[in-house]
């Protein structure tokens, strides 16, 4: 997408930080947003920040739990029935969850992969098509973490297994969605001003409540926001440079950098350095019964 004005976002999460901050960005650039959020109070703050500063009729706020897919495929209904079209996905709702990995709960597993992992793939099952029909082209943004990427302590392993997982998914699917002329990007943030450690308060009745890692979120929930973390606005910047330019990666801080290095370079080590050229044809020419 080489210019974006007139177009229209869908952004889940879309109330509160990064989702905000990219709102914020899409529509300075002259875009139309739909907000779509599970949180009402964080939908109302937003929607009188863009009233006051004479934006509302730029965007549309829809209160959605992104684990509910009847309730996504009714959220875009109403965004085509208020804007039209939808060309940018921006699949960015998450939740911070940690927690003692040995008393981690069925349902601290559904939680966390239902929201950080199922919400991305109810929106590209739901969204994606409906973006592919008007031939417009457009853009898939899926929201990670830099604990995708590094190793991660047990306490965020849910947390880590679901971002790892948007990681890879958002890279196999770019060939698929090519030839319709949609882009995508993964975005990795680091430590950015958000809600995201509000697990508690995001956590929809049908996942119970946790027991094993209720002292961890309830402190989690306690948690601080440092002066030092990045406004999300300048992480919605980056993101809609990527959008313009077709990038793959959104990687907001460069203070892992060796950690990574370190990974791969051992991941590398790891792997025999003797390959067969035919082995890989192989497979390309396997035959199918």
């Amino acid at each position: 997408m080489q210019d974006v004005a007139g177009k229209v976002a869908f952004i889940t999460g879309g109330a509160s930080g990064i989702g905000l901050g990219m709102a914020k960005v899409f529509v300075d650039a002259g875009m139309k947003v739909v907000l779509a959020d599970l949180r009402q109070d964080h939908l109302d703050s937003a929607l009188a920040g863009f009233e006051a500063a004479g934006k509302r009729g730029s965007v549309h706020g829809i209160r959605l739990d992104v684990t509910d897919r009847a309730a996504m495929a009714a959220a875009a209904d109403e965004a085509e029935a208020v804007f039209g079209k939808i060309h940018v996905l921006a699949n960015n709702a998450g939740v911070g969850i940690e927690g003692p990995l040995r008393d981690a709960t069925f349902d601290d597993w559904d939680f966390g992969l239902g929201v950080n992992l199922g919400g991305v793939v109810n929106g590209l099952q739901i969204i994606v098509p409906r973006i592919r029909r008007h031939g417009e082209g457009g853009h898939v943004v899926n929201t990670a973490s830099l604990a995708g990427l590094t190793p991660m302590p047990s306490f965020l392993a849910i947390y880590a297994t679901a971002k790892a997982a948007v990681i890879a998914l958002t890279e196999a699917m770019r060939d698929d969605l090519e030839s319709d002329g949609i882009g995508v990007s993964v975005l990795c943030p680091g430590p950015i001003k958000s809600n995201i450690h509000q697990a508690v308060q995001n956590r929809p009745a049908k996942f119970g409540a946790s027991t094993g890692f209720a002292q961890s979120l309830e402190r989690l929930s306690r948690r601080r926001v440092s002066d030092m973390w990045m406004e999300p606005e300048t992480v919605g910047k980056m993101v809609l440079d990527a959008i313009l330019h077709d990038r793959l990666w959104v990687i907001t801080h460069g203070e892992w950098r060796d950690i990574v290095r370190q990974r791969t370079d051992e991941i590398l080590a790891a792997m025999p350095t003797e390959v067969s050229d035919e082995l890989i044809e192989s497979l390309r020419n396997a035959a199918f019964d």
